[in-house]
């Protein structure tokens, strides 16, 4: 059983940053690919950046110059670094892992294995 612990959601103005982080536990393989996708009310959920477990990325469009996706695998931590956020931002989001979906198309197809409980993000 695989644990996702997200963190570092809150409030912000536009313009301004946050760093998300999520803890994995549990029965982790290395080859897991990590992520995180994103959901606004009312919104279908969005597949905002991935990264694989060789360290290939793929970002989406709307947030690509502005986020950067990293990890440390000694600490088992994800992090998603957030500049420039713009209120379209707003939205809950989720820690992800092991990815069902080639990674060209996982963002689209936002299917994963393992998802985490969630943290908002407000944008102002």
């Amino acid at each position: 059983h695989v644990q996702l612990v997200e963190s570092g959601g809150g409030s912000v103005q536009a313009g301004g940053s946050l760093r998300l982080s999520c803890v994995h536990s549990g029965y982790w393989h290395s080859n897991y690919c990590m992520g995180w996708v994103r959901q606004a009310p009312g919104k279908e959920r969005e597949g905002v950046v991935v990264i694989a477990d060789d360290g290939t990325t793929r970002y989406a469009n709307s947030v690509k110059g502005r986020f950067t996706i990293s990890k440390d695998n000694a600490k088992n931590t994800l992090y998603l670094q957030m500049d420039s956020l713009k209120p379209e931002d707003t939205a809950m989001y989720y820690c992800v892992a092991r990815c069902w979906s080639k990674l060209e198309d996982i963002l689209v197809d936002v299917d994963f294995g393992y998802w985490g409980q969630g943290t908002q993000v407000t944008v102002s």
